[in-house]
């Protein structure tokens, strides 16, 4: 996942610590704005489009707390983490209340506040496009209408696809020559990601991979440990 241009928010009011964590993630090719405080750092995020807040808990004039619930009342999705130098069990839970994705306390390493980071921004743009509301695509000589459940080849007959393989040839369609990961699959259209399941989604894998044959330039490849990718060759 490339992290070039995502534009994060760090709202941290202790400005030696501020500024040598803009530059840290700065160098590590994130867009970086400071604010100093609560309140400049709801007026900055009004007026741009950030991939993901930063807040420490602790800060005057409005506490992170309070900056995280006007944060969600203007964008429900964007990716907060909190930094906070207390570990009280309470804090935590009121974080995870307004909506943290994630909680780090101080003194931290800055390299796992880096994962951290990759990880949610990855995962929340996984999900963007699995939420997409496209259902129709063209995949190599087929055509699928997912609302219809129709998988058509040429001038064929269509197919009607039964509810999961209509849901698992989308999934796979919305990442046409891109990894679709085995635990989005398995969360998005099972709604749950364990052994049974995963060996029930290789079954409509297979299934789904009876129905392409008839396309030389379609292909469902197991990226081994990590998902699947279609594969439409271009001719």
């Amino acid at each position: 996942m490339e992290t070039e241009n995502k534009k994060i928010l760090l709202v941290e009011d202790d400005p030696n610590f501020g500024t040598v964590l803009k530059d840290y993630l700065s160098m590590n090719d994130y867009n970086v704005t400071h604010a100093k405080n609560g309140m400049e750092g709801f007026e900055k995020f009004k007026k741009d489009d950030f991939d993901l807040c930063i807040l420490d808990v602790m800060m005057p004039y409005k506490d992170g707390f309070t900056l995280a619930k006007e944060i969600r009342e203007k964008n429900a999705d964007v990716p907060i983490i909190f930094l906070t130098a207390k570990a009280l069990k309470e804090d935590v839970l009121k974080g995870y209340k307004v909506g943290a994705d994630d909680y780090l306390n101080k003194p931290f390493d800055s390299e796992v506040l880096l994962m951290k980071i990759k990880a949610i921004i990855q995962r929340k743009s996984v999900d963007s496009v699995a939420d997409s509301k496209q259902f129709e695509f063209v995949i190599g000589n087929f055509h699928l209408n997912s609302k219809l459940r129709f998988l058509t080849y040429k001038q064929e007959e269509p197919i009607k696809l039964s509810p999961k393989e209509n849901e698992l040839l989308r999934m796979l369609a919305l990442h046409e020559n891109d990894l679709m990961p085995r635990e989005l699959a398995l969360t998005k259209i099972w709604r749950d990601d364990n052994y049974f399941t995963s060996r029930s989604m290789d079954v409509y894998i297979a299934k789904l991979r009876k129905y392409l044959k008839k396309d030389d330039t379609v292909e469902i490849l197991n990226i081994h440990g990590e998902g699947f990718r279609l594969v439409v060759k271009t001719m």
